[in-house]
């Protein structure tokens, strides 16, 4: 019962809007300045500023590539939450705060901490046995409970996994499909 009210409690403790900005910033960055022209002679050959595509150890963003939203769609809302249990399990924190960032700044509303130090508590209270699970936890989308085309209950029976998962240990979640992307609610 008590990862559950702390996942809960972390759930409302980071913001979606962190990540925005993260994004942005990133997007207005430049790649690399480019050099006056100079005469063939004087040219010598540097190494590009901008790392290649096999260089790249950044991790995969909880954004939807491009300008296309994620689907309004039941499966988009379990493939979102699926990927928030990847996370949890991963102790990504940057990714579940992002996923969980509305009920998160809920719960930050109401006195607890930030999402990044409310979520360091709840991976310490979940088992080496239950992240490992997580990390290739799934969804029975028989089990999910459409509420409206922008509401979607994800109960702790939904998720199929290799350990097993109460309401006082993982809990129940509600995603709502905010900012052209699916999002932990409540």
């Amino acid at each position: 019962m008590a990862v559950s009210a702390c996942v809960l409690l972390v759930a409302c403790g980071c913001g979606a809007d962190k990540a925005e900005k993260d994004v942005d910033a990133k997007s207005s960055q430049s790649s690399a300045s480019t050099p006056a022209k100079e005469s063939s002679a004087t040219r010598t050959t540097e190494p590009s500023a901008t790392p290649s595509g096999a260089a790249r150890t950044e991790k995969p963003s909880a954004e939807p590539t491009g300008a296309q939203p994620a689907p309004r769609t039941r499966e988009g809302a379990i493939k979102r939450y699926e990927q928030y249990l990847h996370a949890l399990g991963r102790e990504d924190i940057d990714t579940v705060c992002e996923v969980a960032g509305p009920a998160a700044k809920k719960a930050q509303d109401q006195g607890l901490g930030p999402c990044t130090s409310t979520y360091a508590t709840v991976f310490q209270m979940i088992s080496p046995t239950q992240k490992k699970a997580l990390k290739t936890a799934t969804v029975d989308p028989q089990r999910v409970a459409v509420r409206a085309p922008d509401k979607i209950e994800m109960p702790v029976e939904a998720v199929k996994s290799s350990a097993t998962f109460t309401e006082d240990d993982l809990g129940s979640y509600t995603l709502e499909y905010l900012k052209n992307d699916w999002y932990i609610t409540d």
